[in-house]
């Protein structure tokens, strides 16, 4: 198994958001649609020291605004968490609203590394006209943007590969992370990858033995997953710690797919390394 690994899609939430998210899952809310044990449910500390054990050198804090008037203020503790957590990415998110320029921008200038957006729970069209200016704010900067734009586990209007594929139409070089691999689109997705530069995906909870009930990799797709993988395109991710599952898990679940050493250790290390610039144990 790979020594060190970069995962790009971990959670970490101020403590009161975290307990309503929490809460969402173990009611196995509408957007969740299904029982969804969380298996870490420890402190943010903890936490940490788990990934730690784990080899994962480099992990992120995502949170998102699912209203208005929330990302300036997650903003602020995710940047903080991460300015405390050695290996942790300073990430951030914004909303469409007004001040979604100027909280992207803030973001930027104290050195956000990773932002996230969540097309389903959030339930907001990325092209709205509020978001175009933080989306050409990021296109310039190169920053990376976590979207989970992917129609699982519930669809709603603004999911699918459309609605994400019509801003990088505007903006052709935003760095874009499709969340989940794009599931359960996962051709529409791969293709946006192998059209746009800067468009990756994660591999958050895919293959997964809790995952392939739900959205089941397309056989069909796995030589174009090869490709993309040792292409750049495909990132390590977990949803850590809201996994019903051990973390091991999901690298079983990707070494399982027999794709070959080489990629295999592009998507646990390599690819997040390079994307972010990082080292072995920076």
């Amino acid at each position: 198994m790979i020594e060190d690994l970069f995962d790009v899609h971990t959670h970490f939430l101020p403590p009161r958001m975290e307990r309503r998210v929490w809460a969402y899952f173990d009611a196995a809310g509408p957007l969740i649609g299904r029982e969804w044990p969380i298996r870490y449910r420890k402190s943010a500390a903890e936490r940490v020291e788990i990934l730690r054990g784990l080899g994962v050198r480099h992990f992120s804090a995502l949170a998102y605004a699912h209203k208005p008037g929330m990302a300036a203020d997650l903003n602020r503790w995710t940047l903080d968490f991460a300015a405390s957590t050695p290996g942790c990415l300073r990430s951030a998110t914004f909303f469409p609203e007004p001040s979604a320029a100027r909280d992207t921008r803030e973001a930027l200038d104290a050195g956000a590394q990773i932002f996230k957006l969540h097309l389903q729970v959030g339930g907001f069209d990325p092209g709205t006209a509020e978001l175009d200016e933080a989306w050409g704010l990021l296109e310039d900067a190169g920053t990376p943007v976590v979207v989970h734009a992917g129609s699982g586990p519930v669809a709603n209007g603004h999911t699918g590969p459309g609605p994400i594929g019509r801003v990088l139409a505007r903006h052709p070089r935003l760095a874009i992370v499709i969340a989940h691999l794009g599931a359960p689109e996962y051709e529409g997705f791969f293709a946006l990858a192998e059209r746009h530069p800067n468009v990756r995906l994660d591999t958050t909870m895919a293959f997964t033995d809790f995952f392939e009930q739900m959205a089941p990799f397309p056989p069909h797709l796995r030589a174009r997953l090869r490709d993309l993988g040792l292409g750049g395109k495909v990132l390590l991710g977990s949803d850590f710690p809201t996994i019903p599952y051990a973390y091991e898990h999901q690298l079983e679940s990707l070494a399982r797919l027999d794709l070959g050493e080489p990629w295999l250790r592009a998507v646990c290390w390599g690819n997040g390394r390079d994307l972010f610039g990082m080292t072995p144990r920076g």
